[in-house]
């Protein structure tokens, strides 16, 4: 069985314990993460996914400290500065999942302008989930939805599973096959919590900076080598 899942999503867990481990400050791991995502989205669409979703800073990482919180963001604005070129290159749509509220204005900014600038690129989709929690995404579909009923436009009846996922951050997104988490642990975090509910979870002890392409091979592997049954009987033999 060698299907590819179409859409991954990652949990990048460790850039802190990694730069801890190296004698190095928190920053320099995150620094060492954002290039690993680099090669990983490359690598991605080499091997033919089409979706990658990055966890990159939830809505519940604002209680970290002020200097590592700013020195995210900052990261977050050089990396996409530095990457638009390579991105249009490599065939990369970037798109942002999250609340805008409370994000930089800088940050927001550059996120336009690389949403808008790689709109017609279809090689792999880059989701970067940025002031992001599962939670949230479905408190703000439901809301959706309830204004909707509000405003006469469908009946409360009508308030289904299908609807609520057409209101999700990006709905042209299918959802994830595959959940890979780094650093060992073995929870979600509030990640793409209405998205996952079917995918298949690989974790692995690798620290996110020290991720490398054999071991997204390998979290494939693992993946193709399951039987997705949706809650159905199947036979596997």
């Amino acid at each position: 069985m060698n299907r590819m899942p179409e859409h991954i999503a990652i949990i990048m867990d460790g850039n802190g314990r990694w730069a801890t481990r190296q004698g190095m400050e928190r920053s320099q791991g995150h620094f060492h993460g954002y290039r690993t995502l680099h090669n990983t989205v490359i690598q991605a669409a080499e091997l033919g996914v089409g979706a990658l979703s990055a966890y990159t800073f939830s809505s519940e990482n604002w209680s970290r400290p002020d200097n590592e919180v700013t020195g995210l963001m900052d990261l977050v604005v050089m990396a996409l500065r530095a990457e638009i070129e390579v991105m249009m290159e490599e065939g990369v749509r970037i798109i942002r999942s999250g609340r805008r509220e409370g994000l930089p204005q800088e940050v927001l900014g550059e996120f336009d302008y690389a949403s808008e600038q790689t709109q017609g690129n279809d090689r792999i989709t880059l989701n970067i989930c940025l002031n992001y929690g599962g939670r949230n995404e479905i408190v703000d579909a439901a809301r959706q939805a309830a204004q909707m009923a509000f405003d006469g436009k469908i009946a409360p009846k009508e308030i289904d599973e299908n609807l609520l996922s057409s209101l999700m951050y990006h709905p042209e997104l299918p959802d994830p096959d595959l959940l890979i988490r780094t650093a060992g642990e073995m929870r979600v975090s509030n990640f793409l919590l209405w998205e996952i509910a079917y995918s298949e979870i690989y974790v692995t002890q690798t620290l996110w900076p020290d991720f490398s392409e054999d071991e997204l091979v390998r979290a494939i592997a693992a993946y193709q080598s399951r039987t997705r049954k949706y809650g159905a009987v199947v036979d596997e033999q």
